[in-house]
């Protein structure tokens, strides 16, 4: 068996490519900082490899793309290539997300953590159906309990959704202006179009909703 280098031992382009070869294996987005640990390195020092790497990817035009979520890593497929993968493993095309689903995923993004009576609030319509689909498509996950009558369920988003939408961080997500505005109705509104115009590949689809009093408690 080949002697493995010490971290020390190895050059920029050695690094480079073991971090692709972590990445690669376990096939999940993974913590730098956890890659950082394994090569001896500084997690600083794992981001910026990445960054080359995932430049390379781009520069060459290659079927691969690394992506940043957060302080995660993942390789995944290039989206340009997406309809090849598709019918190579034998899968439909997914659906986009209706716009029932796409608001509720909007209210989510931009005011997370949050319970779904909020996300009825907002909306104005009960929202019990679509929290419960974007929680099984993984795009948006349980976080905690409010500390409130009830402890209902806090919601924010997930790792999926970073990367369906393309966005390294919650930061990239587009400006939205406080809704006390008169204006904060059509603003909300052009921010989710917004989503929907990076968010193309999300796969969640439902009948649209008809509009109900809300719910007045959760779990």
């Amino acid at each position: 068996m080949e002697e493995i280098k010490t971290t020390q031992e190895m050059t920029s382009d050695e690094l480079i490519s073991a971090i692709e070869a972590i990445l690669f294996a376990a096939g999940e987005p993974i913590a730098a900082a956890r890659v950082a640990q394994v090569l001896g390195q500084e997690t600083e020092t794992i981001i910026r490899c990445a960054k080359e790497l995932a430049a390379d990817y781009e520069e060459s035009k290659s079927g691969i793309r690394l992506v940043r979520m957060n302080d995660s890593l993942q390789l995944c497929s290039a989206p340009e290539f997406s309809t090849y993968v598709l019918r190579a493993l034998e899968q439909r095309k997914p659906p986009k997300l209706s716009p029932s689903a796409l608001e509720a995923l909007a209210v989510v993004a931009y005011f997370q953590p949050v319970t779904r009576a909020y996300i009825d609030q907002v909306r104005g319509v009960d929202s019990s159906y679509t929290v419960s689909s974007l929680l099984e498509r993984g795009l948006i996950e349980a976080c905690g309990r409010l500390e409130a009558p009830g402890r209902p369920t806090l919601y924010q988003t997930s790792k999926l959704f970073l990367r369906t939408m393309g966005m390294t961080s919650l930061d990239e997500l587009p400006v939205l202006p406080d809704l006390a505005s008169n204006e904060g109705a059509e603003k909300l509104q052009a921010a989710i179009d917004e989503l929907q115009s990076r968010g193309q590949q999300i796969e969640i689809a439902e009948p649209e909703e008809t509009a109900e009093p809300a719910a007045p408690a959760e779990e």
